[in-house]
């Protein structure tokens, strides 16, 4: 994964979802320029936002629904309904609109958007129930290198992971989320920035895949780690169709 090279293609319109975690945006691109974004954190609120958003930022750039090419869609890991959400709506505006989807982890965005030239990134992901998504990246030039799949941790776990760790750790993500005794007297552990998902990056992810595979889709699966809460019912969770008319 990384910042890969302008494609063969003219013109490309892209839009990213993310509501993975507590915050939701969403974002149009233009051969990799950023035409309109909108961005909300709440935790419980990514179906309310959504539609809205997406509407809002066409507005905002002009086009109408049927302009855009592509859609990315960050599939996880995070939060059950904000996941669900966004990959309902996607798979709505890719079977209206005839256009390929393709996913973008959280932890992959985060750490794509992290600054660092030289220490080890750990991407973190609150995902409740005191547990923590977490996987690790080493920085490439132009990008980073995932060299940890993404694995369920509490607090002490990845304490204990910091503390091994015989390099320079960087931690990103929802650090303020952390019990303070992770981080307490581990002097050679960074934490840095993004909080959440950077749209920025999941746009990237998205666009560096579709020139990969030149268009073509993937499969819209969850990156959940372990069992919902409770059981719901995702059908009811995704939006009606705004855009199936072509208006």
């Amino acid at each position: 994964m990384g910042l890969a090279p302008a494609g063969w293609f003219a013109v490309v319109r892209l839009l990213a979802i993310e509501t993975a975690t507590a915050q939701s945006a969403v974002a149009l691109t233009l051969d990799r320029q950023v035409q309109a974004t909108a961005t909300r954190v709440d935790r419980t609120g990514h179906g309310t936002f959504l539609v809205p958003a997406i509407e809002f930022c066409l507005d905002q750039a002009g086009w109408f629904p049927d302009d855009l090419d592509a859609i990315v869609v960050d599939v996880g890991p995070g939060l059950y309904t904000g996941i669900r959400v966004g990959i309902a709506t996607a798979q709505g505006l890719s079977a209206a609109l005839g256009i390929p989807v393709v996913t973008a982890s959280s932890l992959d965005a985060q750490a794509l958007a992290a600054s660092t030239g030289h220490r080890h990134i750990f991407s973190v992901v609150d995902v409740r129930r005191g547990e923590l998504a977490v996987s690790t990246f080493r920085p490439v030039p132009g990008g980073v290198v995932r060299d940890s799949e993404a694995e369920l941790m509490d607090p002490d776990q990845l304490r204990d992971v910091l503390m091994s760790d015989p390099g320079n750790p960087l931690v990103v993500g929802d650090v303020p989320a952390l019990p303070d005794s992770v981080l307490r007297g581990q002097h050679r552990v960074k934490v840095g920035r993004p909080r959440y998902p950077a749209v920025r990056a999941v746009l990237e992810i998205g666009m560096s895949k579709l020139e990969r595979d030149n268009f073509a889709s993937e499969p819209l699966t969850p990156l959940y780690l372990r069992e919902p809460d409770v059981n719901l019912n995702w059908e009811k969770l995704a939006p009606e169709d705004p855009w199936s008319s072509g208006s």
